[in-house]
Parts: C-alpha cells; structure tokens; sequence
C-alpha cells in the first residue's frame, strides 16, 4: 500500500519568498514561516532552509532530516491546511535533542495559528 504524503515540498525560490511575507514564530532550534496560500487547495507544504552557517553537508542534512521527521509526528495535527510552512534552521537547532524540537515546534504551530 503507498503512503500517501501528508503535505507537499514547496520547491519554488518565489514560494520561499513569499512564506517571508507570512507569519513568523522564532524559536532557539529554528524559525517558523506559515503563510496562508488562498488558492483552494486544502494541501499542506513544506519548505527546509539550512544555510551553511550552520555546518558541512553531512550536518545541515541531518538536520533537514529531523525537520522532516518533525513535520510528519506534527502537520497532521497541528499545521494549517492550504498553507505553506517553512522551517529555517538556527544554529542552536544542531545540538538540541528531538523531543525539545518537537515540543518547540507545537508551540510554533500554536503561536502562528492565533
């Protein structure tokens, strides 16, 4: 049975730029960026951003990949439909353990949707 994906990845440079234009939540692992798309489609996206400030490859990889693995425990529950979410690494996120983004990441989601 394919899984079927709970939101899409925004790909788009003008997509990027437009979530600028968005609402913000800053958090110590990472910025928030949710802007409401008004277009009909009740589909989710997700966008990563990790510079390389934050590290080499292999470290802004991993990184973008606990970000993913966040967006799939909590779009489904608490993302907005028919909005583009962008996720912005810190360099504080690195070290952080999973459970202290997740719980960052809820109360982002939380904030934004106010």
């Amino acid at each position: 049975m394919p899984h079927e994906a709970i939101f899409r990845t925004i790909e788009a440079r003008r997509d990027f730029l437009a979530a600028n234009n968005g609402r913000r939540a800053a958090m110590p692992g990472f910025v928030l960026l949710v802007r409401d798309r008004a277009d009909g489609d009740a589909t989710m996206r997700l966008g990563l951003t990790v510079t390389r400030k934050i590290g080499g490859a292999v470290v802004r990889n991993r990184m973008k990949r606990r970000f993913r693995a966040l967006a799939r425990d909590l779009l489904p529950l608490h993302g907005r439909p028919g909005h583009d979410h962008v996720l912005i690494g810190r360099a504080g996120g690195v070290e952080r353990d999973y459970a202290a983004l997740s719980a960052e990441l809820a109360k982002a989601l939380a904030k934004v949707a106010r």
